[in-house]
């Protein structure tokens, strides 16, 4: 179990909400993580789980039928989720794609999409990554050409989290491909529509859970009304909410360091080696408290960055400092875990090769570590 005392970043509200995440997991999640690896998907009834829980889209107004709670909710369920060990794609609408919907969304968008999300019965994903663009979303060549009232989009998108799941995906298009960036819209597209596939649910080192796909456009027509915010405004729309997505995996890269520290622990205790325990050895005892000392800090600096965030002072080049130090710390730490677990670090039966495959993308989604240090480099 996750140790949140001393925490400052939480009041007792949070805790609360923790204690029902924990118990919504234990009985909906955790017994069937290895099922969701294998099958490599989150069924759906697990997604209306918690949203019968009230844990999907806590941050939805209640004007919008959201519980209108802050963000240090969204950050209890993704702590809980990676500490669990699960890759599933809740905290992508949780954190990132329900912002768009509420923050820039029609009356009738709102009205056509909020209630699903936060019930579990719509599951939405954002379509950026290309085949031949990845951090650089300037180069994007998807394409939504006005045709009328409609806008007729064609390309293709790769790596898209809850891609076969999705009843709804934000696609990141070029509604003026001479424009540039200023060029670039958020076009909503729904499961079904003609012309809109799915491929395959991609083959990837870890994070099996995770449904990421490959999503193909051809001849794609929608109404013009499928703008989500401002048509030309879909970068800014975008670079907008990169702190809290930034963020996001700050906290989630945090929690699953700990989990791997927590099972080294408990493993070199266990395993006795030329007769007596790992944990005894100078060399175990040394690497732990380097590790833990890291974890401390990673804790202080997580805390300020959510209150920061709070209360709406989160920079651009803070969150990816967050996003950029959590996640380098989290590899050193799964990497190092697994060390010290041996031979049995690299058997699957072990929680350790999970979070340690499971941390490698870390430190390329949401912006590349390289990424990030450009971003922060910038601010100097």
């Amino acid at each position: 179990m996750l140790d949140t005392a001393g925490r400052f970043a939480y009041n007792e509200d949070h805790e609360m909400f923790r204690d029902s995440v924990r118990k919504v997991f234990a009985e909906h999640m955790e017994p069937n993580l290895d099922k969701h690896e294998e099958e490599g998907i989150v069924p759906r009834e697990a997604w209306k789980a918690l949203g019968e829980a009230g844990m999907l889209c806590p941050t939805v107004s209640e004007e919008n039928g959201g519980l209108g709670l802050d963000f240090g909710f969204n950050c209890v369920l993704a702590e809980e989720l990676s500490y669990m060990g699960s890759s599933a794609g809740f905290t992508l609408q949780n954190d990132i794609t329900v912002n768009y919907f509420e923050r820039l969304g029609s009356d009738v968008q709102k009205a056509k999409y909020l209630p699903g999300m936060i019930s579990g019965d719509i599951i939405t994903a954002i379509a950026m990554t290309e085949p031949g663009t990845g951090s650089d979303l300037q180069g994007i060549k998807t394409t939504a050409i006005e045709d009328g009232n409609h806008l007729v989009i064609n390309g293709s998108k790769t790596y898209i989290t809850n891609g076969q799941n999705a009843d709804v995906v934000i696609v990141v298009a070029k509604t003026d491909p001479s424009a540039g960036a200023k060029g670039t819209s958020l076009v909503l597209v729904d499961a079904g529509t003609p012309g809109f596939e799915r491929g395959r649910n991609l083959d990837k080192i870890g994070q099996h859970a995770a449904d990421t796909s490959e999503l193909f456009f051809q001849d794609v027509r929608v109404p013009k009304t499928n703008i989500l915010g401002s048509e030309g405004r879909g970068f800014i729309h975008l670079m907008e909410e990169l702190p809290q997505e930034r963020l996001s995996i700050a906290v989630g890269a945090q929690a699953g360091a700990q989990r791997a520290f927590d099972e080294a622990v408990k493993f070199t205790k266990d395993r006795k080696a030329f007769g007596s325990t790992v944990f005894e050895f100078q060399n175990t005892k040394f690497t732990l408290a380097d590790l833990q000392a890291k974890l401390q800090v990673g804790w202080a600096h997580l805390d300020w960055a959510i209150a920061r965030h709070l209360r709406g002072e989160l920079t651009t080049d803070e969150a990816s400092s967050a996003k950029l130090w959590h996640t380098e710390m989290q590899w050193e730490m799964v990497d190092a875990c697994l060390q010290l677990h041996g031979g049995a670090g690299y058997m699957n039966e072990y929680p350790i090769a999970r979070l340690w495959r499971d941390a490698r993308v870390q430190r390329i989604y949401g912006g590349t570590s390289e990424i990030m240090k450009e971003v922060i480099s910038r601010s100097i």
